[in-house]
């Protein structure tokens, strides 16, 4: 199984919480990012997206049919997260647009074994794969350097 963890672009800051608007640069950032990966994917993936807009934003870069969920959203943890993308079992890949510091600890989990704080940039993915019962990194990538 492939799982990409894509931290939203940068947001406005505001409140409520969930409301919260990419800004110019962040509209940047998520386009960069859909560009690099709609290049890589697989034709067939699944995409969930927490209900926040600010990641739905990010997530319409990408121009790909999603699902939103909330057991990716603002209130997530990292076995809600991995247990919605169907990891590690899953038979497509599977492309989550979250927050920190859920998706950071979804990472840390898979590479480390424990549940730790691990920094993910806003608008960056990192890309997880499963084989032959290990989990592999593949990428680590910010939008600045696509």
């Amino acid at each position: 199984m492939e799982l990409i963890l894509w931290r939203h672009a940068e947001a406005e800051d505001g409140f409520p919480d969930e409301k919260r608007k990419l800004t110019a640069k962040g509209h940047k950032q998520a386009a960069k990012m859909a560009a690099w990966l709609d290049a890589r994917l697989p034709k067939r993936f699944v995409l969930l997206v927490s209900p926040a807009l600010r990641t739905q934003q990010t997530a319409n870069a990408l121009r790909n049919k999603f699902v939103t969920s909330a057991a990716v959203g603002l209130s997530a943890n990292p076995s809600s997260v991995l247990e919605a993308a169907g990891w590690p079992h899953a038979l497509q890949t599977a492309v989550i647009v979250g927050h920190q510091p859920t998706l950071g600890m979804c990472v840390a989990r898979l590479l480390t074994g424990r549940d730790t704080d691990f920094q993910v940039r806003r608008g960056s993915i990192v890309w997880i794969a499963h084989k032959d019962q290990r989990n592999v990194l593949r990428a680590v990538l910010s939008p600045d350097l696509v």
